[in-house]
């Protein structure tokens, strides 16, 4: 068998690393695909770190040598005992055998931190969202899933924010793909139905589907819903490709049409009736809404790990 292809996702808590991540597991066949979650490597447990005065985001809070030792490996083909760390409990449970599939997708906050990390990746994604819209979705999923008040997740936030400026937001530079999704202004937001847009910012990193075409026909039009324009990140030259979330199935089509052509693999994932999951996300009461700049991102990843199999086959 050759080795396993090995997708980073990292970004601050509440991201939305788990979200991107379940929907390219179900594009690429759950069975298919080992995700992990780099928490599990944290070396202190919840009343621990409070003890200490240290928070989950530091590098000292985590064996980061053993989750550098796994990935690489995960990246050989070999299994590992892996951490468990329950969010629930805050404490830590048994370890479990992992056997790496075809894919593995490994998500979390320090991904990127050391270079034999990084240098076990086949592609990464750094999440980049608004301040604002990452704090709206943090005090929504800990005041639902993890028992903590809004008071309390404001207040650990704040905590934490000096070693997400220090350690989180520096990995950003490693990325090959930053994503932001982000809301539409006031003005846009009444067509848009609260759905994000995103910008995707493309480092020439790793090589990206020809998108020169978007130009041809959005005819340069800065208010037009998928655009492509050049940018510098963290001071380097970049491609961006933005993708509205008023964009209609046609526009969404092309774009598609533009990643699919060039790889005959994706042409089963491209297809939306074998793929009703792409794209799909939870809205803000709960109601699942499909979100055509959440879509094309997982299929853009999705690209990325089936072009990386070409390579290492």
């Amino acid at each position: 068998m050759s080795r396993p292809i090995i997708l980073g996702i990292v970004g601050d808590s509440a991201a939305g690393k788990t979200t991107l991540t379940k929907g390219i597991a179900q594009v690429l066949g759950p069975e298919n695909v080992t995700v992990i979650c780099t928490d599990d490597y944290h070396r202190y447990d919840r009343q621990q770190r409070a003890e200490i005065g240290i928070t989950a985001l530091h590098p000292d809070c985590n064996y980061l040598d053993i989750m550098q030792q796994h990935l690489s490996l995960l990246r050989m083909g070999q299994p590992i005992l892996k951490p468990v760390y329950s969010h629930k409990t805050g404490s830590f449970e048994p370890p479990v055998y992992i056997k790496p599939s075809k894919f593995v997708i490994i998500e979390g906050l320090l991904g990127y931190s050391t270079r034999l990390a990084r240098d076990a990746y086949d592609v990464k994604v750094y999440l980049a969202p608004p301040e604002s819209l990452r704090t709206k979705w943090k005090v929504k999923r800990d005041t639902q899933k993890r028992g903590y008040t809004e008071e309390q997740v404001l207040a650990e936030m704040q905590k934490r924010e000096p070693d997400s400026e220090e350690f989180i937001r520096p990995q950003r530079q490693w990325s090959d793909i930053v994503i932001s999704f982000y809301p539409p202004s006031e003005e846009d937001n009444s067509q848009t139905n609260g759905h994000l847009n995103v910008r995707l910012v493309l480092r020439p990193a790793i090589p990206h589907p020809d998108f020169t075409d978007i130009i041809q026909f959005s005819n340069g039009d800065s208010t037009s819903a998928i655009r492509l324009g050049l940018d510098r990140d963290m001071g380097k030259p970049v491609d961006v490709l933005e993708v509205d979330g008023h964009a209609t199935l046609e526009q969404v089509n092309k774009l598609e049409h533009l990643i699919c052509s060039d790889m005959p693999h994706l042409r089963s994932v491209c297809d939306r009736e074998s793929n009703p999951e792409l794209g799909k996300v939870a809205g803000t009461t709960g109601e699942v809404i499909q979100s055509y700049p959440l879509a094309l991102t997982q299929l853009l990843i999705t690209y990325h790990m089936l072009k990386a199999t070409q390579i290492h086959s």
